[in-house]
């Protein structure tokens, strides 16, 4: 359910719109201001090489820089060196005509699209990859010209949403990461509203995206040709509310928060709205809620079986409800699961998440194992037939079920480990409980791999590291044994921790982790997987030596963090065990020490093990010595029944 709030007047504009008029509105630092720009204002430019098309401010980045040519530049390095030669991303004739700048992880991903002879492209810049994708716009046989653009935007990808001049509003999926970077790729546009808007719009129509399942659209309604502000619901396509504007607008439209802006003749109105959770519910008007005064509350419903549509007023909305109640309750629909099965085949990936939200909702029954499992070995079969289809949400949400394993479906792993899907893998080490070993030495030669930049994009669940275990900055390797740090020789340094009551050789490895904090998440899920010692030391044998190298100081990391409290144990909801730290040193020295004692860098990591070792089988014989003492304490303590009231006694520890 959706609804507008009682509007209000922000500012008079007494210009029209376009260069002379209201340029646009802008959020401020804080939630309850915004900057509103129009022409009576100016803003002083100095020129560079090239004509700047819009400068992008966001926070905790620097300003982005888009020029009329398509280059994308940080504003630093303009200034720093003005005069540098920009080059030409879009072709001749080629005119951008919207953008929009998203953040992921805090990076700026900026969309822009360009229209040339009817034909519209779609660049994606990651900035700080300086990554360049190009889509070309399908719009299929309707040739309707855009009037409007909107997008949001997930980790992995881009809703554009267009309103046309036929106006229908159509939604075109792009990925953020493709497959193939070089190439132009093309993108089908699907209808998800159609004819909301009347074609002969007089200042033109603009659409917002609201959130996942509503829309914003300015223009005229297509039955009586006035000018009005509707939020519909695109999940069961419905008209949730309206509002006229007698006094006209400029079909300027923005959105912030959950505040609308607009032109109302010739003010600049703000009307607050609501959107709740989607339902069907909620989309027929079935939900009690407030109506506004001045709020049209007109529901439009739409025939799924026919292409017809109406409009009804409220008395007859009730009786069609409860026509549609009694048609439901004589033929029951069709299960959730084939109905998402039938979506994986041919819907978009929105959709399918949609069918599967459904699914998931219902109640278990016994056969769900085996239902899931055709779910996902659709999802794969559709992966592997369309490069650009990858449900990474879908495959997640699924895992987490605990109703899956690798032998009910043992293409998941295969396919995640051939696109390097870090998040997928971790979550089947978490979740499977029957993973091969070869499947497991496959995750754990791609989590020592991986590079830094592909790690800070994945999204990886981080509980089995604590705060205090994060790496440094670098993942830098050991320096040479003999060299000097801070004036003293490593045996100097040695000496210095066992004195201070360190075991040697830790005077670095504790201080900070080998690896970043999102490795040592995938390295601790590797941890946690169950094995055969005989069949996966031949898989290890197959790591690298450099790689093998770093996961032994990571281990040895862990050991030392071990040893700091007196329980043996690391901070954290799910840490790796003393044992289970243990275990994977053995394995790794079993598996590779012929190749690892050759190595330079490893000779140390060997040495402080080995110091380690060694200090600890002294200590554990002390504590053994200790022991003996503390048997003959308790047998005294057990004759103090036979001993007066007070005593004095004397004990000799030898």
């Amino acid at each position: 359910m959706a609804a507008l709030e009682e509007e209000f007047t922000l500012s008079a504009v007494h210009l029209g719109a376009g260069p002379d008029g209201l340029l646009g509105v802008e959020p401020s630092d804080r939630a309850d201001q915004f900057l509103v720009t129009d022409g009576g204002r100016s803003v002083v430019l100095y020129k560079l090489s090239a004509e700047v098309y819009r400068i992008y401010s966001t926070q905790g980045t620097e300003p982005i820089v888009l020029f009329k040519e398509g280059a994308v530049r940080g504003l630093e390095a303009l200034l720093a060196e003005p005069q540098q030669k920009i080059e030409s991303v879009i072709s001749e004739e080629e005119v951008i005509r919207w953008t929009k700048i998203f953040m992921i992880l805090r990076h700026p991903i900026l969309l822009f699209i360009t229209e040339k002879h009817e034909t519209y492209f779609a660049y994606v810049q990651t900035v700080h990859s300086h990554t360049l994708s190009k889509y070309t716009l399908v719009l299929g046989e309707e040739k309707a010209l855009i009037q409007s653009f909107t997008a949001s935007m997930d980790r992995k990808l881009i809703s554009l949403i267009t309103l046309c001049s036929d106006g229908s509003v159509y939604e075109a999926l792009i990925p953020t990461h493709p497959s193939d970077p070089e190439k132009t790729q093309r993108v089908v546009r699907s209808l998800l509203l159609k004819g909301i808007v009347s074609g002969n719009a007089r200042n033109g129509a603009a659409v917002a995206t609201l959130d996942q399942d509503h829309v914003a659209v300015l223009g005229p309604a297509p039955e009586a040709s006035k000018e009005c502000l509707s939020i519909w619901n695109t999940k069961f396509q419905t008209l949730q509310t309206s509002k006229e504007l007698p006094q006209g607008t400029s079909g300027q439209l923005w959105y912030y928060g959950e505040i609308l802006f607009m032109l109302h003749g010739k003010f600049l109105t703000v009307i607050p709205y609501k959107c709740e959770v989607s339902s069907l519910a909620g989309a027929l008007g079935k939900l009690k809620h407030n109506q506004d005064q001045g709020t049209q509350a007109v529901t439009r419903f739409v025939s799924w079986e026919t292409s017809q549509e109406c409009f009804q007023n409220s008395e007859q909305s009730k009786r069609i409800l409860r026509r549609r109640k009694s048609e439901m309750s004589i033929q029951p629909e069709a299960p959730a699961s084939k109905q998402l099965l039938s979506s994986i085949k041919k819907d978009s990936e929105k959709h399918i998440e949609v069918e599967l939200r459904k699914f998931l909702a219902t109640k278990r029954t016994p056969g769900c194992h085996a239902v899931i499992g055709d779910i996902v070995t659709g999802l794969l079969g559709r992966s592997k037939a369309e490069p650009l289809f990858y449900p990474r949400n879908c495959l997640a949400q699924l895992i987490q079920t605990c109703a899956l394993s690798y032998s009910l479906c043992p293409g998941l792993m295969e396919v995640a480990l051939e696109k390097k899907d870090v998040q997928i893998l971790q979550l089947c080490l978490q979740h499977f409980p029957d993973i091969p070993e070869s499947a497991t030495c496959a995750c754990l030669k791609l989590f020592l791999s991986i590079s830094d930049s592909s790690l800070k994009e994945a999204d990886v669940h981080m509980e089995s590291v604590s705060a205090s275990s994060d790496g440094a900055p670098e993942e830098r390797m050991e320096q040479q044994p003999g060299a000097v740090e801070n004036g003293s020789s490593p045996a100097e340094a040695d000496c210095a921790a066992a004195a201070n009551g360190r075991p040697p050789g830790t005077r670095e490895e504790s201080a900070s982790s080998p690896v970043l904090p999102k490795r040592a998440a995938l390295l601790n899920a590797v941890l946690h997987s169950a094995y055969s010692e005989t069949f996966l030391v031949p898989h290890l044998k197959d790591i690298p030596a450099q790689h093998v190298t770093l996961f032994l100081r990571y281990l040895y990391f862990l050991y030392l963090k071990c040893n700091e409290n007196a329980t043996m144990t690391l901070p954290g909801i799910h840490p790796p065990t003393l044992n289970q730290i243990m275990d994977w040193i053995c394995l790794l020295l079993d598996a590779n020490f012929t190749v690892v004692v050759m190595i330079p860098e490893a000779k140390r990591l060997l040495l402080s093990l080995y110091k380690f070792v060694k200090s600890q089988i002294s200590i554990c014989s002390e504590l053994n010595k200790i022991e003996i003492s503390f048997r003959e304490l308790q047998k005294l303590n057990q004759e103090k029944n036979n001993r007066g009231l007070y005593s004095i006694e004397v004990l000799e520890l030898f």
